[in-house]
């Protein structure tokens, strides 16, 4: 079976309405937003609730732990091979990321993940998912 080899991440374009997300990824911890009107959990962060249109919007911190619903072996796109990935989270949103620290052909939809955090060029964290049996 074939490892998911490291690879660079690009440095994040940080605005105002992201750089709390990217601050959080920089100590290690995963926010998403949540919707204070009707208690909806969205990604990806905008100022205005998709749920109920409501602009009452707080970071939250996210729990880190999902599962995979789709995923795709990326092995021509670039210098090494990757995995792009949709978790969807605990708390209920689907994010599009990286899956690491794994075998390619082991990973199965559906599977356990926690996040994990990788330096991005030019400083600051990306997150991206390990299987929960990973090392």
């Amino acid at each position: 079976m074939t490892m998911i080899p490291e690879r660079s991440f690009a440095a994040p374009m940080v605005d105002s309405a992201n750089a709390p997300f990217w601050q959080a990824a920089r100590d290690g911890v995963l926010l998403i937003k949540q919707c204070n009107t009707c208690n909806q959990a969205h990604w990806y962060p905008r100022p205005f609730c998709p749920h109920c249109g409501s602009d009452a919007t707080e970071w939250v911190q996210a729990s880190g732990a999902g599962t995979i619903y789709s995923y795709t072996i990326t092995r021509k796109a670039g210098p090494v091979p990757y995995v792009l990935a949709y978790v969807t989270l605990d708390e209920g949103v689907t994010m599009l990321t990286h899956i690491v620290d794994a075998e390619m052909e082991s990973l199965r939809i559906g599977q356990r993940v926690s996040v994990t955090f990788r330096p991005a060029e030019g400083g600051g964290a990306v997150p991206v998912f390990r299987p929960d049996n990973a090392a």
